[in-house]
């Protein structure tokens, strides 16, 4: 990962994720928030289910697209964590260093929001 890059991870806040629909096979675009925590990537929502996840379990290739502090598109691989502990320390740390998420319920985002970790390939 370049030098450009780790800044925009350390500043920015929202992308684009570019996916291939599960069903369609069509590429779907859209923003998201995304978390950088020790040097890793997450993606993740409130307690629901979600069309992005879906569609990353199915093909968990896809689009990373900066666009804020950077514009630039890299090919991304995401990886769904599923362990209750882990997702549940990865939860506890985005509530105690980000303030969007110092709300957030740590045991129903546990048991129910999806958890993605991303890297670049």
């Amino acid at each position: 990962m370049d030098k450009a890059m780790r800044s925009a991870l350390e500043m920015d806040d929202l992308i684009d994720i570019t996916t291939i629909g599960r069903s369609s096979g069509k590429s779907r675009r859209i923003e998201i928030w995304f978390h950088y925590l020790n040097e890793t990537i997450y993606f993740t929502g409130r307690p629901a289910k979600r069309s992005w996840n879906a569609n990353l379990l199915a093909n968990p290739n896809f689009t990373f697209h900066f666009k804020q502090s950077l514009q630039k598109d890299v090919a991304a691989r995401a990886t769904p964590i599923i362990n209750p502990a882990e997702k549940r320390s990865v939860f506890a740390k985005m509530q105690e260093d980000e303030p969007r998420m110092s709300h957030i319920d740590l045991e129903a985002w546990t048991a129910e929001s999806p958890l993605i970790q991303v890297e670049f390939t």
